[in-house]
């Protein structure tokens, strides 16, 4: 997958300091953050379709965003807080899921309590 200009914008605002990217709206192509370094990030409320495969994303923070076709597959999501998120069909094969908060995010009409993981 190639690198779109909006991706390659965010992780050098990223490289350069910048941590918080709320309120986006990342869902009308498929943004590729795969093998990325992005612990820490802050996407909250954001719109996203995107791909984290094997990123870094511990102590991130998706609270009330739409990850749902996202594909999260081989991420460190360790620390992670999907708090409200919207999941539905976003991918975690082979995530580490250890510590994230999945609290009260939602997936095909399901909503998880806490310390509940989706399936993956």
């Amino acid at each position: 997958m190639t690198r779109d200009s909006k991706s390659e914008n965010i992780l050098a605002r990223y490289a350069s300091g910048e941590r918080v990217f709320a309120n986006l709206d990342l869902d009308d192509s498929v943004y590729d953050f795969s093998d990325s370094d992005l612990r820490g990030v802050v996407f909250t409320g954001s719109f996203l379709l995107a791909s984290f495969r094997n990123a870094n994303l511990e102590g991130a923070d998706f609270s009330y965003s739409n990850v749902k076709t996202c594909d999260f597959s081989g991420a460190k999501l360790a620390s992670v807080t999907f708090y409200c998120a919207a999941i539905d069909a976003a991918l975690f094969d082979g995530a580490d899921l250890a510590g994230a908060n999945f609290e009260e995010a939602s997936f095909f009409g399901i909503v998880l309590g806490k310390g509940e993981l989706p399936s993956h």
